[in-house]
């Protein structure tokens, strides 16, 4: 027979059933408080932890929380996300609704389309800028007299050729069409310079902006310059002259000659 004093076999007293208690108690609360993830949303890579690449579940977020982090993709096909500082994200986002809703005039306009748009899926944060050395977008523009029957032309002091009017994406940009302006006004000196809608062109073309080299993924539009304008040449171009559209320099390229002539069809 049990002594009154000892508990029963199997039994526990109330400082045991306690101790008891708060060990499961702690034992409940860590998984809780170190994983309280969602699963479906994945880092696409986390410089931080020093293993680009590799997956990492994202914390959880409640009913109507904002959206994950933009390192962070949900599963489904993939979109671009954009990962760029703030002053960034407007000229990427236009870019982007710029080369997603253009009509290509051609197979190789459409090739060259797809591509400008897998760049900057690729390179969401410096894809605008010529900080990225394997390749960047670019704005260039082809400036037409009030006629429409001329197109004004930079002997560009470092390449040594006659070519188009434009260049390199700014910070303050925060259009395609704004930057291709925007340098057509410098380069050329030319206030009230009227754009056209819309790219008319697309180019990829090698430079030397980088010592080992890079690409230009060029979006080309057209601007028509007011009656009687006055060009001033500015410190990036050994001279400026208006050309008809029809008898380009000698030594004019392909490319340059193709933006002429879809230029004065627009």
């Amino acid at each position: 027979m049990t002594s009154p004093a000892t508990p029963a076999r199997g039994t526990r007293g109330p400082a045991a059933r306690g101790r008891g208690r708060e060990r499961h108690a702690r034992a409940a609360r860590v998984p809780g408080e170190r994983l309280p993830v969602r699963a479906g949303v994945v880092h696409e890579r986390d410089p931080a932890a020093g293993r680009a690449g590799e997956p990492v579940l994202a914390a959880a977020r409640g009913p109507g929380a904002a959206p994950p982090a933009s390192r962070q993709l949900a599963l489904r096909p993939r979109q671009p996300h954009v990962t760029a500082p703030p002053a960034t994200a407007p000229l990427y986002a236009d870019a982007f609704e710029v080369l997603a809703s253009w009509k290509a005039p051609d197979a190789d306009q459409e090739r060259l389309r797809r591509e400008f748009l897998r760049h900057l899926e690729e390179h969401p944060a410096d894809g605008m800028w010529r900080e990225c050395a394997g390749a960047h977008i670019t704005a260039s523009t082809a400036v037409l007299d009030a006629s429409g029957s001329r197109i004004l032309l930079t002997l560009h002091s470092k390449i040594k050729a006659w070519l188009q009017l434009g260049g390199h994406c700014e910070p303050g940009d925060t259009t395609l069409a704004g930057a291709a302006l925007r340098e057509a006004t410098e380069e050329s000196g030319i206030p009230d310079l009227r754009p056209l809608p819309g790219p008319v062109q697309l180019d990829r073309h090698r430079v030397r902006c980088h010592p080992e080299g890079t690409w230009h993924l060029d979006v080309q539009y057209v601007v028509i310059a007011p009656e009687g304008a006055r060009h001033v040449v500015s410190d990036e171009s050994d001279d400026l002259a208006w050309f008809p559209v029809d008898d380009l320099p000698a030594d004019t390229d392909d490319a340059l000659r193709r933006l002429a002539a879809r230029a004065v069809r627009r």
